[in-house]
This record gives structure tokens, C-alpha cells and sequence, in this order.
């Protein structure tokens, strides 16, 4: 039996019952519990500054967890509760029989009854903190009656268990909704989910460490820069008299710091590609009613599991009944010729939301690696800095050791016994770096083999599965900008988060101006249009910018080009950014290439009445609503924005798209919270999220931030109580 899969250990009932009684909605608060949250409230105090951050002081941690609950509910209680509908796999409840494979995904994973049961048995310390998060998203519901949820009118302490990392959805966003969907209603499937092109997180994120070697005080510096769909996070600070002094970015519905830093350190998470779970094909025999997988010589009984899944249909409740299926690996989640197909992911909840507490509460690098030790972070890379000069990456954190002659990109064989898990690597075997001569980090999601340039782990001394990671464009201009610089500063490491150049085309755009010239003494100069299109192109320094035509007719053209290429792509080629950049100029003719920026001029000039119209007129940001699913219009104001998507290597995000009715195109993911961290004597810091702390249209702080992001500058974070006296927006306790 695997070790690490704790499905195996549970006997399981029906689940229609357990959620019935466990997560009853409308379900009234009674007259004590009321009366124990506003006492606790009393003991609360939330200081919002004049961006609206709030600054949360308790007596005592489940004090701060209780307010950071209450304040996520006043900012923004619909992105809340769309996190826990999520993840306890209620979504289909409120929106329907499109969203059933997706409950059904979390319920193969883990279900409401494993959570109340890993809840009982959690520590005095990690109950009191559940207890109060329950609490304070409950207390917020009883003082705001007008509020109306879509389904939770009541929350549980156990249900951060099912929530235990900051990526929303986690691992299990590996597994394909569609391959759970032909499994289980029996339908034919010939392909298996390709690992390489999951998102734990749209986009990615970035991290910089810079040592006292390169810093101008001698203090090191730490780069904080997720990439995640606008308005995912929340700005926070967390005080409490036990220790807990956290700021940055927390994930609606979490109670701990996700990205940020303490007054002795800070960390930034990038999701990882270390290789952290597997897919096992299961030989399977039915034999009367039962089915049975080979495991070695042995025939074991499949472990199955009844479960009524609830979903809406116009204004009633319809049910679909299912039998899971579970092997010694994990969930059936699919099933390739006559094998089914199983997967083995970390599933240590109370681990992992231990981790993501207890390492807000870090004083130093020895301390953050103890906590990495509960091996509870299994799909993020960690950049590191501390106030004694200490710089560090980790590549992962839960690490299954595995025999080296299989090869672990692909599914291997549930019935050999030899594809076991061995345990687990510990921290000191993951691939890592601890202060680099180079006197830098960077990670962009990219291979842990250039995180500091020449100083970056050596890749023959690692398993393969360790870090499959490929490099990218990001990554490129990481390395390039952090290593041609000799002393940063707060102001000269912003700066290096924004470095404009945009590497893909340095490969990319060669080919287009050589075909220009294959070409030219054909058809290619008959228009004028093509020949100064070219001449912007050959001038252009590679650099975004809002006034930038050639970043617009570059991107244009490098969408239109790339996705001719991947129509060419074998269905067994896996591409990466670099390799999709080969495959394409090799894959498509120099005429090809002509004809692709031909129409990308008759598509500027359609939408925008000229082909020369610089990038910022076209890329936009705009928030209007302030709903989950934003609402765009080319007819209200907008903020032109220089930024361009990660994928052709701009360090700062920003994708963005055209909606229904709309030419130009707006922003939806990238760059959220960016912070930038001094460790001195005492921490320094700026910081800046998308658009601002509300998500109510018309309050002060819906998009007051907006003009500083879209122009990559910063405002000063107020940490210290002395500092944020001189900067009170409004003072009061839960409730008030």
C-alpha cells in the first residue's frame, strides 16, 4: 500500500449525507455562538490604511485568523465563497451539470468526511485557528443579513483542510474534467491528459533574491511577483501578541500569508514543475460484480465508493449517482486502451496547512527549512530571503523518491510493484541553492538550472524527475537582467521586475525579416503597408511600451505564426516556449511568415482604422464591476498598459483579450500582488496589486491602485504601528 495516499485508510458512506448535515445552508446562528464572536470581536482590532489594507492585531493568532476572515468577507465574500465551493466540489450546486466532473474531482480526492475526521484530530493550535476561521466568515454573515451567499450560509472549521494551499485547485487541477467525464459515463477515450500543459495558476510567477553582496545596504532584497488572475489575492497584514507579524498576499478564503514576509524573512512561491505526482496504468479483471487490479502476482479487490452528486437545474436540485473507483495508487481518473488509469498526488492536508501557516511565523532560514520538512508544498518552487543576508530556492518540497529506471513523464505500470513510491526525498535532497556566489536568485517557473546564473545546482547530480522544468523566455530575461547589474536597490530591483525586452522575438523575428528579403524580389514589396510594417519591425529595439508599434505588429504577427505551427505539431511532441519557437521557424515557410504579418496589418487596420497603432492603444486595462467573471466595454475608460503576456518573456504579465463587442484587448491575468522586501534593522517595502482592495464599483478603493500598476510603480507598505498611525483610513472591531 502507498505510505502517502490516505484515501486508501478511509471506509467510506454515502456523501450525500455527510454534506447535508455537515454544510447545511440557512442553517441559524443560535444566541451563544453569537455571543462568544462578538466577544472575541472586542479583542480584535482592524486598522485600515489609506490604500484600504487592513492591519489586523489580536491577542492571539485565532484572533488575527478570525479578523482576516471577517475583512476577506467585507472586501470582496463572492470570490470567498467561489474558493470553497471549489474546493469542497459544491460548484455544480450553483452552477449547474457543467460543473458535476469537477465536483466529482474533488471528491476522489478528498470528500467532506476525511475532513472532519483529519479536523478531530488535528492540535489545540491548528483547531483554534480553524475554529476562528470558521468564526469570522460566520460572524460577517450574522452582521451583514443583506449579504446573500449562493450556497454557503454557514462555514466549517474543517473545510480549510480541503484548501490547504494558496493555488487555488492545487494539484488536482492535473486531472482533466473531460478524461473523469469518458471514464465514468463509460465513453471512449484513446488520449491521456498531457502533465506539461496543466496551470496550478494561470501564467506563473516570479521570484528574485538579491544577496548583501549585490545590494547597495548590504541588506538582502526579495522580489514578490505571482501571476494569477486579477484579483486573486488579497493585500493583507497580520498581527498578533503570539509571534504572528505577516504581510502580503493571501488567497480569498485562507487565513495565512501566502507571498510575503515577516520582519525576519520573506518567500515567494512560483509554481513548480518538479515532478510531485504520477499516473499509473492499472491492469484490471472483473470477475462477477467486482473488479480487481494486478498488483505483482496478487489480484486486489478496486475499492469503490457511492457518491449522489447534487446539481442545479433551473431552480431545483437534481442528482447524478456514481461509483468511484480506487486502487492501492489513488482515484480511477481515466482510462487509456484497457488499462484505467490512476494518479498518486500528495494528500496530507494537515501537513499542508500546517506548512502554509507555520512558515509566516519563520525567523530565519534555518527555521523556514524546519517547517519545509512537513513536506506539505507540493506544487510550488520557493525564492527566499532573510534579515541575516541568507538568499535560497527550492525546487518543490514534496518529492517522492522513485526508481530511476522508469520514465516518469509518462504513466508507468500500477501492476509492478517496482513503481512504488520509496518514501519521500528530504529537504536536503531537493534541488535547491543557498546564498550563490553569482549574489542572485530568480526563479520564472522556468528549470531550477540557471537560478543564479553560473552558480545555478548542477542537473546530473539529480534524478530526472526532480526537475523536468524547461527554461523559458522569462527565465532568459531574468538571468540577463539580474546578472548584468552590479548593486540593486528597492527602486533599481523594481525596475528589473519590469524589464521591458521581450526575448522570444530575439529568435522569433529573425526569421520573419530573412523571409522578407527570400521574398522581397517577388510580391513582398507591391504594398507599401508590408514595407514600412518591416522597416518598424528592423527598428524596433524588442522592447514593450504603450507607444510601441512594433511590440503591436511583433505580437500580432508572433500569435499568428505560432498558431499555424502548432497545427503541425505530431500529437506525441511535447513543446515547451523555446522548442514551440524552433518548431515554428522551421516549421513554416518563409511565404507563410510574409502572409501572416500581411494579415496581421489588414486586422489592425480593420479594427483600429491603421495597421501603425502603438501597443498601448490596443492592450487595456479596465475593471467595471468588480465581478468574478469582469464585463468589458470599448466605450467606458481604460488604462493603456505596456506589459504584454509572459509567453514571449515579459518579466511583468499581462494577458489580456478581446470580449464580446470589444476591439481592444483587456487584461485578466498576470501581474496581481508585486512586492519588493528590504531586510535591514528594520524592514523596508513597497507594494502594488491590480486595481485595488474593494471589489464594490463606486468605493474608494476599487481601482485606486490601477494607475500605479499599469505604470509599474509602487506605493510604500505601511508595516510598522508607527507607520500606520500616520496613515488610518478607519479604526473599529468585526462587527462595527
Amino acid at each position: 500500500m502507498n505510505h502517502f495516499w490516505l484515501l486508501s485508510v478511509f471506509s467510506f458512506a454515502f456523501v450525500t449525507a455527510a454534506f447535508s448535515s455537515l454544510t447545511a445552508t440557512g442553517q441559524p446562528f443560535n444566541k451563544s455562538e453569537i455571543a462568544r464572536w462578538q466577544q472575541q470581536a472586542k479583542q480584535i482590532t482592524i486598522t485600515r490604511d489609506t490604500w484600504g489594507v487592513p492591519h489586523i492585531y489580536g491577542k492571539t493568532d485565532a484572533d488575527a485568523v478570525f479578523g482576516v476572515l471577517y475583512t476577506q468577507c467585507e472586501d470582496d465574500f463572492a470570490r470567498v465563497e467561489e474558493n470553497y465551493l471549489d474546493a469542497i466540489g459544491r460548484l455544480a450546486e450553483v452552477d449547474g451539470e457543467a460543473a458535476l466532473y469537477h465536483d466529482l474531482r474533488a471528491r476522489l480526492f478528498m470528500d467532506t468526511t476525511q475532513a472532519l475526521a483529519v479536523y478531530k484530530k488535528s492540535p489545540v493550535w491548528m483547531k483554534k485557528l480553524l475554529d476562528a476561521f470558521a468564526d469570522g466568515a460566520n460572524y460577517y454573515l450574522y452582521t451583514h443579513p443583506n449579504v446573500k451567499p449562493r450556497l454557503l450560509n454557514r462555514f466549517r472549521p474543517w473545510m480549510p483542510l480541503m484548501f490547504s494551499e494558496g493555488s487555488i485547485g492545487g494539484n488536482i487541477s492535473v486531472v482533466s474534467t473531460d478524461r473523469l467525464k469518458d471514464f465514468y459515463e463509460k465513453r471512449k477515450t484513446s488520449w491521456l491528459y498531457d502533465f506539461d500543459k496543466f496551470e496550478r495558476e494561470p501564467v506563473g510567477s516570479n521570484g528574485f533574491a538579491i544577496a548583501p553582496s549585490k545590494s547597495a545596504t548590504k541588506h538582502a532584497l526579495l522580489l514578490i511577483n505571482p501571476h494569477t488572475s486579477f484579483y486573486f489575492r488579497s493585500e493583507v497584514h497580520l498581527i498578533s501578541q503570539e509571534g504572528l507579524n505577516a504581510y502580503g498576499a493571501v488567497t480569498w478564503g485562507q487565513f495565512f500569508i501566502y507571498q510575503g514576509f515577516n520582519e525576519n524573512c520573506g518567500w515567494m512561491h512560483t509554481s513548480s514543475g518538479a515532478d510531485s505526482m504520477d499516473e499509473y496504468l492499472e491492469t484490471i479483471e472483473k470477475k462477477g460484480n467486482n473488479y480487481y487490479y494486478r498488483y505483482g502476482n496478487e489480484w486486489k479487490p478496486v475499492r469503490t465508493q457511492k457518491v449522489r452528486l447534487p446539481y442545479k437545474v433551473g431552480n431545483d436540485i437534481q442528482y447524478k449517482e456514481l461509483t468511484m473507483y480506487f486502487t492501492q495508487h489513488g482515484p480511477v481518473v481515466g482510462q487509456k486502451g484497457d488499462k484505467w488509469v490512476t494518479v498518486s498526488m500528495m494528500n496530507t492536508p494537515l501537513n499542508a496547512l500546517e506548512q502554509s501557516y507555520l512558515r509566516t511565523k519563520a525567523k530565519g532560514y534555518e527555521s523556514y527549512k524546519e517547517v519545509m520538512k512537513l513536506n506539505g508544498n507540493a506544487s510550488n518552487n520557493t525564492v527566499f530571503a532573510d534579515r541575516n543576508g541568507t538568499i535560497a530556492y527550492w525546487h518543490g518540497n514534496f518529492m517522492p523518491k522513485r526508481d530511476p529506471q522508469f520514465d516518469w513523464r509518462q504513466p508507468v505500470d500500477g501492476s509492478n510493484p517496482k513503481t512504488d513510491w520509496k518514501g519521500l526525498h528530504a529537504v536536503e535532497e531537493l534541488v535547491q541553492v543557498r546564498n550563490p556566489a553569482s549574489g542572485w536568485i530568480q526563479n520564472c517557473n522556468s528549470t531550477p538550472f540557471t537560478v543564479s546564473g553560473n552558480s545555478s545546482p548542477d542537473k546530473s547530480k539529480y534524478p530526472a524527475y526532480m526537475a523536468p522544468d524547461a527554461e523559458n523566455y522569462r527565465g532568459i530575461n531574468a538571468v540577463r537582467v539580474l546578472s548584468q547589474k552590479s548593486i540593486f536597490t528597492l527602486d533599481t530591483l523594481i525596475a528589473a521586475a519590469d524589464d521591458p525586452h521581450l526575448a522570444a522575438f530575439d529568435d522569433l523575428l529573425p526569421s520573419l525579416l530573412s523571409a522578407y528579403k527570400t521574398v522581397s524580389g517577388e510580391e513582398a514589396n507591391k504594398t507599401a503597408d508590408l514595407r514600412e510594417a518591416i522597416q518598424v519591425l528592423e527598428s524596433w529595439d524588442k522592447n514593450y511600451g504603450v507607444s510601441s508599434v512594433g511590440t503591436a505588429l511583433a505580437i500580432f504577427w508572433g500569435e499568428k505564426i505560432q498558431k499555424l505551427a502548432r497545427s503541425r505539431v505530431p500529437a506525441d511532441q511535447r513543446l515547451d516556449y523555446l522548442t514551440l519557437t524552433e518548431f515554428t521557424i522551421s516549421n513554416t515557410t518563409a511565404q507563410e511568415k510574409i502572409d501572416a504579418l500581411k494579415e496581421t496589418l489588414s486586422e489592425l487596420t480593420r479594427d483600429f482604422g491603421t495597421w501603425n497603432t502603438p501597443w498601448g492603444g490596443i492592450n487595456r486595462y479596465q475593471r467595471l464591476t468588480g465581478n468574478i467573471q469582469e464585463a468589458f466595454d470599448d466605450n467606458q475608460p481604460s488604462i493603456p498598459v505596456g506589459f504584454t503576456p509572459s509567453a514571449w518573456g515579459s518579466l511583468a504579465a499581462f494577458g489580456a483579450r478581446t470580449a464580446p463587442n470589444t476591439k481592444k484587448r483587456y487584461g485578466y491575468v498576470g501581474n496581481s500582488f508585486v512586492a519588493v522586501v528590504e531586510f535591514g534593522p528594520k524592514v523596508k517595502a513597497r507594494s502594488v496589486v491590480t486595481g485595488g482592495q474593494s471589489s464594490q464599483p463606486g468605493t474608494q478603493h476599487f481601482t485606486d491602485q490601477a494607475p500605479l500598476f499599469c505604470a509599474g510603480k509602487f506605493k510604500d507598505v505601511w508595516f510598522y504601528p508607527e507607520d500606520v498611525k500616520q496613515h488610518v483610513e478607519k479604526t473599529y472591531h468585526p462587527g462595527e
